[in-house]
């Protein structure tokens, strides 16, 4: 699907914020999705000094839904204050549940069903619970039905060890059920595929935490993020966990392969990290913007998704870049920046690959000839989530906000921002900056 948008009554996204980000495990671990959510959701509305009673709609990205909030934008919206006359809706897009947030947003503004809507990504990847197996629901009921001492003795009597090993929701959330294959998989496929060195990916993953370091040294997310308080002694989380400044090529070597022990080349150093955090925007009628003197970010000129054979899952981001220059009539060279999901150093640098092979595009895009050589220099220019990880719900919402500064800081017009979606999908926005 692809939304459009003109100058006349164009989507316009005036504010923006997100929690710091913080490896799985550490500083966020114990942070509910939903109050993840709601920070985020609350600072960006005050950011933009908007009224929670003018939004037409919350849309928030979650991929693990909680058991406890199986609707977290509407929790998350009313824990943020926002009224409960305005509806709030979650979605859910795998890794681009933070973008499809924003394109649903922009589409219905753009359409005239919308003037003001808060859209968003949230996922705390911490609290994904561990699972009990399907073949002990049986005798766990037996024992929740039984009556007297008895019954329960002889439902007790029809457990057996394997009935309480807990199944990690995680692994099974990053699984494909129609290929049969976790995503690191699909990342070995495209590394062979493309010829894609080991050394190779532990290069980009180095430069993504240097990119990454270089930018919080600089401040470039101080903008972005709001101070999440957390933990026993409710402290300021103030900075994101997971870039390390003191990351080598040596260490990553030192890492073993973990999806293909034997041949493969994915390792957890140069794989997305597994990560805690939200991301929220607003975005609004620009008519309605102008009218109320707001600061405009940027605007959202069009917005793609694409479909693809699951095992090649990572390779969705050329598909939608593909879209989005098509609808637009924009050539990549128009393209002042870019964000495209770190899921994987391979899968990453397979869309490079893909994006300038002439064969690839005849037949994949239907073109004659490539759309055209990225240049790393335009490409996460603040590392992404390998050095600074991937909430899967939150992610599509960051590197649009992160791509919305660093066109605003740099006076540039036309940006791009995409993601690989499991199952086989890719996603894509582009920004406008005037």
């Amino acid at each position: 699907m692809v939304t459009w948008s003109t100058k006349t009554g164009a989507v316009a996204i005036v504010s923006g914020a997100r929690t710091p980000f913080t490896k799985s495990g550490t500083a966020l671990r114990q942070v509910h999705v939903t109050e993840l959510a709601q920070i985020a959701l609350r600072e960006t509305l005050s950011r933009a000094g908007w009224p929670a009673a003018r939004l037409d709609e919350v849309i928030l990205g979650n991929v693990a839904l909680p058991a406890d909030a199986t609707n977290p934008a509407r929790v998350a919206a009313i824990y943020a204050g926002v009224p409960a006359s305005v509806p709030a809706l979650t979605v859910q897009r795998n890794c681009a549940s933070g973008m499809e947030s924003i394109a649903q947003a922009a589409f219905r503004i753009q359409s005239g069903q919308a003037t003001a809507i808060l859209a968003g990504g949230a996922e705390s990847m911490s609290t994904i619970p561990l699972l009990m197996p399907t073949e002990a629901l049986e005798p766990m009921a037996t024992l929740f039905k039984a009556r007297s001492p008895w019954q329960k003795l002889v439902a007790l009597s029809a457990f057996r060890p394997r009935h309480f090993r807990p199944l990690a929701g995680l692994e099974l959330g990053l699984t494909d059920p129609t290929c049969g294959l976790i995503m690191g998989k699909t990342a070995e496929i495209l590394a062979g595929e493309f010829g894609i060195s080991r050394d190779e990916q532990d290069q980009f993953a180095l430069k993504s935490h240097q990119k990454a370091t270089d930018a919080i040294d600089a401040g470039e997310f101080d903008q972005q993020i709001t101070p999440v308080y957390a933990g026993d002694r409710f402290q300021a989380v103030c900075r994101d966990i997971g870039p390390r400044a003191d990351q080598s090529s040596k260490a990553l070597a030192r890492l073993k392969p973990i999806f293909d022990r034997r041949n493969g080349s994915v390792t957890v150093g140069n794989s997305c990290q597994i990560t805690d955090g939200a991301v929220a925007l607003l975005l609004m009628d620009s008519r309605i913007a102008r009218s109320e003197g707001l600061e405009v970010l940027g605007y959202v000129r069009a917005s793609a998704t694409a479909g693809l054979d699951p095992k090649r899952m990572g390779l969705g981001p050329v598909l939608a870049i593909d879209q989005l220059l098509q609808s637009t009539g924009l050539a990549l060279e128009k393209i002042d920046l870019f964000e495209i999901n770190e899921a994987f150093a391979a899968q990453v640098l397979a869309c490079h690959k893909a994006m300038s092979s002439d064969s690839f595009a005849q037949q994949y895009l239907g073109r004659s000839r490539a759309i055209g050589v990225l240049d790393p220099e335009r490409v996460n220019i603040h590392g992404g989530a390998i050095a600074l990880g991937h909430p899967v719900g939150a992610t599509g919402t960051r590197i649009v906000l992160n791509l919305l500064m660093a066109m605003k800081k740099r006076n540039v017009e036309f940006g791009i921002a995409s993601l690989c979606v499991g199952g086989g999908q890719g996603a894509a926005i582009c920004i406008q900056n005037n």
